[in-house]
């Protein structure tokens, strides 16, 4: 099978960098297959990059390089990291982006040496791109860099459950539909309030009529507030931190 890399940014795709990057994979594993998870990542925004590596990064198979760049932090003193984890790879920055695959068992990190000649402001290409390209050969990880003991850790946080067994949470991303997804999981009949709403969880966007705000469990397990072909963000004024109680039906 040809080696895999995937490539998750906010550098959007009018200004080559991404292309910068695919240049440096390609002449050092020209065979590779470049997947573009996506480049549209809000900027420097770590928290929605995370959560986005969370989805996808144990869904390709094993040997996969996962390079995950949302870097604010860019120059800094800042470490440089190279993670095997699961079977997979993921080289990025150390601000908690790669916190899916540091958090499973067995993971080992390395930090990455920042080459003298590294553009202080474009680490993607000149040291996590070369840094993907060798675990593409076969490069073992070790060898890389030094082991890293202390990598940041970004966590959801945890729905608490109050006095009345109502369960406390909050909205972690919004989506590109405008749906808010939460931190509340539910197996059970259970409604949830947000926004002024009170709203059963439904098991399909199709189960309320067009422009009807529906409350469901989503692809990733989690409760999400949505709008049938609308914005939930939108309608209900949601953002980010925003809280949400989820109550079990008896």
């Amino acid at each position: 099978m040809r080696p895999i890399v995937t490539l998750l940014t906010d550098f959007g795709t009018a200004d080559g960098y991404v292309a910068e990057m695919k240049g440096v994979l390609l002449t050092s594993v020209p065979d590779a297959t470049v997947v573009d998870v996506t480049h549209d990542v809000p900027s420097q925004d770590v928290e929605a990059g995370r959560l986005a590596v969370a989805r996808y990064w144990r869904r390709f198979p094993p040997g996969t390089v996962h390079i995950a760049v949302v870097d604010p932090g860019v120059g800094s003193s800042r470490a440089a990291l190279a993670v095997a984890s699961d079977g997979r790879f993921l080289v990025g920055p150390d601000n908690g982006l790669l916190s899916p695959a540091l958090l499973a068992q067995g993971a080992r990190v390395v930090a990455l040496p920042v080459p003298p000649h590294a553009a202080p402001t474009f680490h993607g290409r000149d040291v996590f791109a070369p840094a993907a390209a060798l675990l593409l050969q076969g490069v073992p990880l070790d060898s890389l860099g030094m082991p890293h003991d202390t990598p940041v850790v970004r966590r959801t946080a945890e729905a608490h459950r109050l006095a009345d067994g109502t369960v406390a949470g909050q909205v972690i991303t919004i989506d590109r539909f405008g749906n808010a997804i939460t931190n509340l999981v539910t197996r059970g009949a259970a409604e949830v309030s947000v926004g002024g709403y009170t709203l059963a969880v439904r098991r399909s966007y199709a189960d309320v009529e067009p422009g009807a705000v529906v409350a469901l469990t989503g692809s990733n397990g989690l409760v999400e507030i949505a709008v049938r072909d609308g914005s939930a963000a939108q309608r209900l004024g949601l953002a980010r931190g925003a809280p949400v109680l989820l109550r079990a039906l008896r």
